[in-house]
C-alpha cells in the first residue's frame, strides 16, 4: 500500500485526474457564456406548413384536450409534464454565497437543468419563488403540479429545507428530492464504499466524525446509518450534538455518538478513521494528524476545503474534495440526474431510501472498474454513471412497490 503523501505530496502542484485539466475561463468568458441564460426550449415536432400547423396546434391539438380532459391520465403520453423536473428554489443557500434571493439564484438553477437535460436526457425547468415561507412554496407547488411530474429541490436553507422537503413529499403524488440533502450524501456513501475497497476496510467499522448539521451533514449521516456504520459523531458550531439542540438536531443527536464523546472537533477527530468536512469551519493540521493512520478525509465545502488536500494527504490514505481541480470530487451529479431518470422511468411516487442506497451502489459499481486511492468515484462525465444509477434506481423503486 502505497504511503498518503505518495499519493498527494504537499509539495507538488495538486494532483488532477486526467479529465479535469482545463484552462480557467475568463470572467469575459463567463459572462457571454450566460448572456441570454443557458437555456431554451425545442421542438419535438416539426413545423415546416400549415398542416404541421394543423396537427401540432389548432385545430388539432383540441382532439388531444379532449382525450385528456376525459381520461386526465393520458396527459402522462401526450404532454412533456409527466418527464419534466421543476428545479425550485428560494434562492436562500446558494451555493457558497448563501441567502443572494430568488433572481440571483436562477442562474443556477438554469444550470442545475441544463445538467438534467445532458446527463439524464430529463427536461426541466427552473422555479424560483419569491417567498421563504414554506406553506407558501407548498402550495404554489400543489397548483403546480399539472405542469411536471417531479421536483428537485435546491439551494434552500436548513433548517427550512427539511421541513419543506416532508411537506411536499406529503403533498405531492410525485417525486420530490432535496439535492442539496440526498445527491450529497448519496455521493459520499458511494466514495466512502470506494475507499473501503481501495483499502481493504469495512464500511461498517468506521469512527466517522462530520462537521456540519445543516441539509447535506443530517443527510450524510442519516444515509451512513442506513448502511450500517455504527458509529457516527455529527458536529454544528457548539460541538458535538446532544438532545438540547431541539429539532432534526436532537433526532440525530439521539442515534448517533454512540461512545459519548463530548467537546468539539479536537475530541470528536482523536482516533477518528473518516472527517466530512460539510461546515466551511477550519480544521488545523494538528487535528487531522490525530485521526487515526490510514484515515479518510473528506473536505467537502466549496471553494475552500475545511483543510487544504495537500495538508490532509500527509496523514490520510485518502483525500476528497468537491472541487474539480483534485481527485476524488465529491459531485451531486454523480447522483441526482440518474434518480431523478429512475424514479420517472418507474413511475414511481416517492423516492425512497432504498432507491437512494441503490444509487449510491450503482455509482460505487461504476467506480470498480477502476478503483485506486484518487479514484474512488467515477468522474461526474462518466457517461456510464447516469444509466446506472437510473437502472438502479429504477429496480429498487419496482422491488418497494
Amino acid at each position: 500500500m502505497t504511503t498518503a503523501p505518495e499519493r498527494l505530496r504537499a509539495t507538488d502542484a495538486p494532483a488532477r485526474r486526467a479529465d479535469t485539466h482545463f484552462a480557467d475561463p475568463t470572467r469575459a468568458e463567463i459572462f457571454e457564456a450566460h448572456r441570454g441564460g443557458k437555456l431554451a426550449t425545442g421542438l419535438t415536432v416539426p413545423l415546416r406548413d400549415p398542416r404541421d400547423l394543423a396537427i401540432a396546434y389548432t385545430p388539432g391539438v383540441a382532439e388531444i384536450s379532449r382525450e385528456i380532459a376525459a381520461d386526465p391520465a393520458k396527459a402522462a403520453r401526450y404532454t412533456w409534464a409527466n418527464r419534466l423536473v421543476a428545479v425550485v428554489s428560494d434562492g436562500t443557500a446558494v451555493l457558497g454565497l448563501g441567502n443572494i434571493g430568488p433572481r440571483a439564484a436562477l442562474p443556477v438553477m438554469e444550470g442545475k437543468s441544463a445538467l438534467f437535460k445532458t446527463f439524464a436526457e430529463l427536461d426541466s425547468i427552473p422555479l424560483v419563488l419569491d417567498t421563504t415561507d414554506v406553506d407558501e412554496i407548498v402550495e404554489t407547488l400543489v397548483r403546480l403540479r399539472p405542469s411536471f411530474g417531479a421536483v428537485n429541490l435546491e439551494d434552500v436553507a436548513a433548517p427550512r429545507c427539511f421541513e419543506l422537503e416532508a411537506k411536499l413529499i406529503e403533498a405531492l403524488d410525485c417525486p420530490v428530492m432535496h439535492d442539496d440533502q440526498h445527491g450529497t450524501a448519496i455521493v459520499l456513501l458511494a466514495a466512502l464504499r470506494g475507499a473501503c475497497a481501495v483499502d481493504d476496510r469495512d464500511l461498517t467499522q468506521l469512527k466517522v466524525v462530520i462537521s456540519g448539521a445543516g441539509a447535506a451533514g443530517v443527510a450524510c449521516a442519516k444515509i451512513l446509518l442506513a448502511a450500517g456504520v455504527a458509529d457516527v459523531i455529527v458536529l454544528d458550531s457548539r460541538g458535538v450534538l446532544t438532545a438540547d439542540r431541539g429539532g432534526v438536531k436532537a433526532d440525530l443527536a439521539a442515534v448517533t455518538n454512540p461512545r459519548g464523546v463530548t467537546g468539539g472537533i479536537a475530541e470528536a477527530l482523536t482516533g477518528a478513521d473518516v472527517f466530512v468536512g460539510l461546515s466551511s469551519a477550519r480544521v488545523p493540521e494538528e487535528l487531522v494528524a490525530a485521526m487515526a493512520p490510514e484515515g479518510m478525509v473528506f473536505a467537502l465545502s466549496n471553494p475552500d476545503p475545511e483543510v487544504r488536500p495537500e495538508v490532509a494527504a500527509r496523514y490520510a490514505a485518502i483525500v476528497a474534495t468537491g472541487r474539480s481541480d483534485y481527485p476524488n470530487q465529491i459531485n451531486n451529479v454523480l447522483a441526482f440526474p440518474g434518480i431523478f431518470r429512475g424514479a420517472l422511468d418507474a413511475g414511481a411516487r416517492r423516492i425512497t431510501e432504498r432507491m437512494k442506497l441503490a444509487a449510491a451502489e450503482a455509482i460505487f459499481s461504476v467506480a470498480s472498474d477502476d478503483l485506486a486511492a484518487d479514484r474512488i468515484v467515477p468522474s461526474p462525465c462518466d457517461p456510464r454513471v447516469a444509466p446506472a444509477v437510473a437502472a438502479a434506481v429504477s429496480a429498487a423503486a419496482t422491488h418497494s412497490e
